[in-house]
């Protein structure tokens, strides 16, 4: 099937065939697009990380289920569910997933559905909308030009400081989900590995009603968690890695390097992502050193 073929159902007309992953709110249930009611509505099936979260919502919306199929489907069920899930598809159905709060395979179940589907040459489209991690990024008033989402950090205080470490030069806002549990020792760990002075943000129970950002460095925050007791969902940002300063000759030597196998313009590409320069400042080094060996 052309993947542009689908249409979109409700007053569109029917849902073609094929899995709609669709984005539910991380809180205020009105944070829904018109387009995923439409899918909700009109799809064949409904499948679902947490049915019960899912029919609140519709019934929030004022869409019936009906007599259509509703399949819970997550992460400890998914072996025995996706064959079912892909007979519906095999038959022409269309089928609506949605994880209980967010984009799906962000962070949460559809990723093996989604490929199993593709796979067997279905339509896998997406009705986007809410995500914690892009809710944070606007709120934190932490850099957003390049990010990283790193997801969940293990829970073993040892992998957890060895997956920080790995992470700490990236020159990129890094973006963590964390339990309200661990969020004082994650940011600990945080602290201690990445810099106590490194900027952050911790945000909490986003759109909802007691909505928190906490901003300041790693120590403050760590401290601040470790006296309060926080509840709900958490995203935790963390300043980019900034790497040490280079002067011009580590500059040009870098540039040179650089122009041995590269254009002009992909060695000021590299070397400014590399250190973290304005393009323009590189671009004009590499434009000399470049007419300088002519």
């Amino acid at each position: 099937m052309n993947q542009n073929s689908a249409v979109y159902g409700a007053k569109n007309g029917p849902l073609a065939g094929g899995l709609y992953l669709v984005a539910t709110p991380i809180g205020t249930a009105r944070d829904i697009t018109l387009r995923a009611l439409d899918i909700l509505a009109s799809a064949d099936v409904l499948a679902a990380e947490d049915t019960r979260s899912m029919r609140k919502l519709m019934d929030i919306h004022g869409i019936a289920v009906g007599d259509r199929p509703m399949v819970s489907y997550h992460d400890h069920n998914g072996g025995k569910i996706r064959p079912r899930l892909l007979q519906y598809l095999a038959e022409g159905k269309s089928v609506a997933y949605g994880s209980e709060a967010g984009t799906p395979l962000v962070a949460d179940p559809g990723f093996d559905l989604a490929r199993a589907a593709r796979e067997a040459g279905h339509l896998v489209t997406s009705a986007p909308g809410p995500s914690a991690v892009i809710t944070a990024l606007t709120v934190a008033g932490l850099p957003t030009d390049r990010f990283m989402f790193a997801g969940f950090l293990p829970n073993a205080k040892g992998q957890r400081k060895s997956a920080l470490a790995a992470l700490k030069d990236v020159p990129a806002t890094l973006a963590f989900y964390e339990s309200p549990k661990r969020i004082a020792a994650m940011l600990r760990d945080a602290a201690e590995v990445m810099g106590a002075d490194r900027q952050a943000a911790v945000c909490r129970e986003l759109t909802k009603k007691f909505e928190e950002v906490l901003r300041g460095t790693l120590l403050e925050l760590a401290q601040i968690c470790a006296d309060r007791s926080l509840k709900g969902e958490i995203v935790v940002l963390i300043d980019r890695g900034h790497l040490p300063s280079v002067n011009q000759l580590q500059i040009e030597q870098e540039v040179n390097k650089a122009l041995a196998d590269m254009s002009v313009r992909d060695a000021a590409d590299m070397v400014s992502t590399r250190f973290d320069l304005p393009r323009r400042q590189v671009y004009q080094i590499a434009l000399e050193l470049d007419k300088n060996k002519t």
